[in-house]
């Protein structure tokens, strides 16, 4: 079948956007796996799927294939694409939208510098619900957070790293690092990501503290590996650096691809995610 397209990018994490409420989609796992990738389809860190919704009071739904093929329930940098999409495609006037996801209804805003922002709901923080097997381990309190000890290998050798776990929707296991730039996030990232402890597997982030308002940030994505930006990686991130006492709302995260602004006002609260959505192509392809 020819499939009509839009290529889009937030802050370099990039995405294939379909509208499936004016063509009928029903892929494989190895159809969007090779939709994603680079060489021999269009390429993208995940293919977002705009639908009817399915529940009341949502406009839209929401679904995210990794470009592993597997779909998973949430990603913020693509919200903003999503919304920058109905909005540039005439599918919906308004502003802002309710969106039905996997993980809940989030609710994107599209501002007047272009920019969108999204309310990606408040952070899970109980380790069982991310999901994280916490049995057995002792873990370190640090200002309001736990921190939580994963043993990997660097270059052959043990070796005990503390993370944070939090879910936006999807689970993220956050580490402090000296320097982002060279963190061994190739090396470490996939050992994170599949390590037992997380039944559902994980999004690994590599955080560096600049000062109390401003991160660098790199994510290594659960069926993506390490991407140029994560939505979700810097709302779980920023999280963590609040929840340990080193950052305080808004921050700043410097990822590979560009830069995203993070508002969190404490435990119960939703987390604001904001930064750009840009359209790159638009293209039709036989699948």
């Amino acid at each position: 079948m020819k499939l009509k397209f839009t290529k889009m990018q937030g802050a370099g994490n990039d995405f294939v956007v379909i509208d499936a409420i004016h063509q009928q989609i029903d892929f494989s796992a190895d159809e969007w796996r090779r939709l994603a990738d680079r060489r021999f389809g269009v390429g993208a860190d995940q293919i977002l799927i705009v639908e009817r919704p399915t529940v009341p009071g949502a406009d839209f739904r929401y679904r995210i294939f990794n470009n592993d093929g597997g779909e998973v329930e949430q990603c913020g940098n693509g919200a903003r694409a999503f919304a920058r999409f109905v909005s540039d495609k005439g599918l919906s006037g308004e502003r802002s939208i309710r969106v039905q996801t996997m993980s809940g209804i989030i609710a994107p805003t599209l501002e007047d510098d272009g920019s969108v922002t999204v309310d990606m709901g408040a952070p899970v923080l109980e380790p069982a619900a991310v999901p994280f097997d916490s049995a057995g381990l002792q873990g370190l309190v640090q200002g309001g957070d736990t921190l939580w000890p994963l043993t990997l290998q660097l270059q052959g050798a043990p070796l005990e790293v503390a993370v944070s776990v939090v879910s936006m929707g999807n689970p993220h296991a956050v580490q402090v690092v000296d320097d982002a730039a060279t963190a061994p996030v190739a090396e470490l990232g996939p050992q994170v990501e599949h390590h037992p402890r997380f039944p559902k597997r994980v999004n690994a982030g590599f955080m560096q503290v600049v000062d109390r308002r401003h991160i660098k940030l790199r994510v290594f994505e659960r069926g993506a590996g390490e991407t140029l930006a994560c939505g979700t990686g810097a709302c779980a991130a920023v999280v963590a650096g609040i929840r340990r006492g080193l950052l305080d709302s808004p921050v700043r995260v410097s990822a590979r691809g560009g830069e995203l602004s993070i508002a969190w006002a404490g435990e119960g609260q939703a987390v604001y995610l904001s930064g750009p959505a840009v359209t790159v192509f638009e293209g039709e392809i036989n699948i």
